[in-house]
């Protein structure tokens, strides 16, 4: 079995991130190979990072590849079994002259992270890392809440929310419209690539691989204590589109 893991390459996006992290470590672990991207790879903390892991240097290969780019994950994603496409824009990058806001890079990026799984013709699973925000059990009307939360659950974009403004708002509607996006692949693509949705809550947990640096989710969590009113407001529109606050230990995604 380890010999047959040692085999397979596995393509994390966003590779210094919060849970992606995680993700290379646990991959590295399990003795996979890892290609992970970094937007700079010049950044020589998230790299260290990155570098420091166990196994990492003779199992972890790092690229350079932005959302805002989205033609520089062909080489990563090349070769690769498997791909965890965990990376999304937060903030915009007001030099592109591709794309208007974070919403327009999300979509295009993960169209072209999907095009590049299929023109592999090995990659076998793309697994998208989406959000519990973009899950919304809302009724269509805004009037209270659907029974049941499941797959079919889309929240409604089109609505004026109490607490969704700015940031909160925006990455709602990158995180929904971009999965929506990448899903319809597996209608579109006669089965060439198959296309898991995972959506997290809350995440937190252990954070000592982002050497202290706490993790936004971890953040907002604890804005009722830190009094970071900004965050408090995410939470409270957590609240507004769920009817609850879910949470999810780190190690569980």
């Amino acid at each position: 079995m380890e010999e047959i893991r040692n085999s397979i390459k596995v393509c994390v996006t966003g590779g210094s991130g919060y849970i992606a992290s995680w993700l290379v470590k646990k991959l590295l672990e399990k003795g996979y190979t890892v290609h992970a991207t970094l937007r700079n790879l010049d950044d020589k903390i998230k790299v260290g990072l990155l570098e420091s892991l166990p196994y990492a240097d003779t199992r972890l290969v790092l690229f350079q590849a932005d959302i805002y780019n989205p033609t520089e994950f062909g080489p990563p994603i090349e070769g690769c079994h498997y791909v965890f496409h965990v990376a999304t824009p937060l903030q915009h990058n007001t030099q592109s002259s591709k794309y208007k806001d974070t919403t327009e890079a999300a979509i295009a990026g993960v169209k072209s992270i999907a095009d590049c799984c299929v023109r592999s013709q090995t990659v076998k699973r793309l697994i998208y890392t989406a959000s519990v925000m973009s899950s919304s059990p809302l009724r269509e009307d805004g009037n209270g809440y659907k029974p049941s939360f499941n797959e079919s659950c889309w929240t409604p974009l089109n609505f004026s929310f109490t607490f969704g403004e700015g940031y909160a708002l925006a990455y709602t509607n990158s995180k929904t419209l971009a999965e929506k996006q990448v899903l319809s692949y597996n209608e579109t693509e006669d089965g060439k690539l198959e296309v898991v949705s995972l959506a997290c809550g809350m995440v937190g947990g252990d954070n000592t691989l982002l050497n202290s640096q706490l993790p936004l989710s971890v953040a907002v969590l604890l804005s009722q204590i830190t009094g970071n009113l900004p965050f408090f407001k995410n939470l409270k529109f957590l609240q507004e589109l769920l009817g609850s606050i879910p949470l999810v230990h780190i190690d569980d995604v």
